[in-house]
């Protein structure tokens, strides 16, 4: 398939404080999303890091902490199934966030990457939080593979929150030179906010690529672990005259809470091409993907 020039994403900063009584309530405010989204010319949805978490709003009374993510991970194949035919019904790809996965008796942090063609890709968390490896808390365990997808003449990646902030990941994949990386997070706090978002931005810089992020806003009825979310969305692309020299090709505000579903951003036009175009040849400084490997580190000086 040719190389696309643009592509039309669509990020949103999911409201966890909107009441849910089920899974087709759910699934209902999704697809309403899709619809928004493909008025408004994208191509590509992404939600937020742990999305189903707002699940927790219809769970069964007495529930621990501990056993929520089993319980969400139980519900995650049904929930699935039910968003598969929904980015072919709208023209528009899907990232449906992150939701808790069984894998050999464990649970795995997981992101689906549903495309209009029925392909459905996951992308599992890598580096998991002090929270994410807590027994006591959701104690899930971390993938290992980093899945690189070609679609609609891009090359995509998809990093859950915490690993967008690794920069040992950018050396993996620079030399499969993606065109756009997903950020689907999670942060409780500004700073954790500010974290991932100031490493999503180093990463379209260390790329050469299109980064968008966006997070959750807000507290999921029935969550016993998580009693505030702050983000807000954001595209970065790298730090070129030609790209508006700052790097933020569009962003909201990160905030505690929302009126309504969540802080919704459209960008019809991200310049993939003028990027790729740029990684080839005429960026200022760029050295390409730069491993380190001749670089010694001298100790005891």
């Amino acid at each position: 398939m040719p190389a696309s020039e643009t592509v039309g994403l669509a990020l949103w900063a999911t409201n966890m404080a909107r009441p849910l009584d089920g899974l087709d309530a759910w699934v209902a405010r999704v697809e309403a999303r899709l619809a928004a989204a493909a008025a408004a010319g994208a191509r590509l949805l992404v939600m937020p890091e742990y999305a189903a978490e707002q699940w927790l709003a219809f769970k069964p009374e007495g529930l621990t902490t501990d056993r929520e993510i089993p319980w969400l991970a139980d519900r995650a194949p049904e929930a699935l199934e039910r968003l598969r035919p929904l980015p072919a019904r709208h023209g528009v790809a899907l990232l449906a966030g992150t939701m808790p996965w069984t894998v050999d008796g464990g649970q795995r942090n997981r992101a689906w990457l549903l495309l209009p063609d029925g392909r459905a890709i996951h992308q599992d968390k890598l580096c998991l939080t002090p929270d994410e490896r807590d027994p006591a808390a959701w104690n899930l365990t971390p993938g290992d593979s980093v899945q690189v997808v070609d679609w609609d003449g891009l090359t995509i990646v998809v990093l859950v929150c915490l690993d967008v902030e690794m920069p040992a990941l950018s050396s993996l994949l620079a030399p499969h030179r993606p065109d756009l990386l997903l950020v689907p997070s999670m942060t409780e706090r500004r700073s954790g906010h500010a974290r991932v978002f100031g490493c999503a931005k180093a990463r379209a810089i260390e790329l050469m690529c299109a980064v968008a992020v966006t997070g959750l806003v807000g507290a999921a009825p029935g969550s016993t672990w998580n009693p505030t979310n702050v983000s807000g969305n954001a595209v970065f692309v790298p730090c070129e005259p030609v790209l508006g020299y700052t790097g933020v090709l569009a962003e909201t505000p990160a905030v505690e809470g929302h009126w309504g579903e969540g802080p919704f951003l459209v960008v019809p036009d991200v310049p993939v091409g003028a990027i790729r175009a740029l990684r080839e040849r005429g960026s200022e400084v760029w050295p390409g993907g730069w491993s380190a490997g001749h670089v010694q580190v001298r100790t005891g000086c």
